[in-house]
């Protein structure tokens, strides 16, 4: 069932329910929390989650502006970026509950549906818990309402216009600003020496991007590092598991920088198994624009994620213009 759903209130909030946590109406789907879990509810359905692996990827979905195309919360329930509106789903993606006849979509206009996740996101972040951090680095999600944390759920994230470092542009991280992560304190923090032609010492730049990883104090958030027209570098720092399985609308290449991190890779549509891959330092690999895919870090990991942003791949891809993986042998 496919719902277009356009009225006029932006965040709809249905009650306060016992345990101090608001409740939320999106079109026909409902959302509501308690002390472990999130519940979702379509006119077909219902989900559960455990609430802190249910804000941690609402966390990168909102923070990602809902990224490049699927945004799987896990085998249920996720979104589809349509750059200007957003799907929201329940069982669109799953083999199981199309069959049943269970599934569920609704079409909502960006600043909608961000408005109506902003205010989830707040309203269910207590202060003991950052939904960016890795698990030994944050408090429980978990318990009745108590505070908020704006100040971690609203980090802005970098996207840089050129490069990080230039004149003008997303500054270096310092120790000023960012502290070396206790499993990066290895990394050698010595800058590039840059020595310009008189009269361009504003356009040469070069930094440490090892030693800037290693001030990260999120983790599974992709940021724009370097950018040339549609060429994006987006280095992140991985641990533990990526909290949302992402199905690519693009092509995608993954450089493995330091340590290791294990994918789980499955078909986009349905989620049959399709590959798993252990990459390790210096493996380089591609996530064909067919699939969605999961990773697990044991420890802190440095990964640069190469993204085309051109507007125009989805419909190539999907019309066949273009091929879903990245190269012919």
């Amino acid at each position: 069932m496919v719902v277009d759903t356009r009225p006029d209130e932006l965040v709809k909030i249905t009650e306060t329910n016992q345990y101090g946590y608001k409740s939320f109406e999106l079109g026909e789907f409902t959302f509501s929390r308690d002390e472990y879990f999130a519940y979702v509810k379509w006119p077909t359905g219902d989900h559960v989650m455990s609430v802190d692996a249910f804000l941690r990827a609402l966390q990168r979905d909102v923070a990602w502006q809902f990224f490049y195309g699927i945004v799987n919360f896990d085998g249920v329930v996720g979104t589809v970026n349509h750059y200007g509106t957003v799907d929201l789903f329940a069982g669109r993606y799953n083999d199981a509950y199309r069959k049943a006849e269970l599934d569920h979509v609704e079409n909502f206009p960006t600043e909608r549906i961000k408005a109506t996740f902003d205010s989830m996101l707040d309203d269910w972040t207590n202060v003991t818990f950052d939904p960016f951090a890795s698990p030994t680095e944050t408090g429980s999600a978990w318990g009745p309402k108590n505070g908020e944390n704006r100040r971690a759920i609203t980090r802005r994230r970098v996207t840089a216009k050129r490069m990080v470092g230039v004149p003008g542009d997303e500054p270096l991280r310092t120790e000023a600003t960012h502290a070396i992560n206790r499993q990066f304190r290895d990394v050698p923090q010595d800058q590039p020496e840059i020595h310009a032609e008189p009269g361009f010492e504003n356009e040469v730049a070069s930094f440490n991007l090892f030693a800037y990883l290693s001030r990260s104090d999120v983790t599974w958030n992709p940021s724009v590092v370097s950018a040339c027209k549609d060429s994006l570098y987006c280095p992140t720092t991985e641990e533990y598991i990526l909290p949302v399985v992402h199905g690519n609308d693009r092509v995608e290449w993954f450089v493995q920088l330091s340590d290791q991190i294990h994918w789980t890779v499955e078909d986009r549509d349905t989620g049959a198994a399709r590959a798993r891959v252990t990459m390790k330092a210096g493996d380089v690999c591609s996530m064909p624009a067919d699939i969605r895919h999961q990773g697990y870090s044991p420890k802190r990991s440095m990964l640069l994620v190469w993204e085309n942003g051109s507007g125009e791949l989805p419909a190539l891809i999907a019309a066949g213009k273009l091929p879903a993986y990245p190269v012919e042998f």
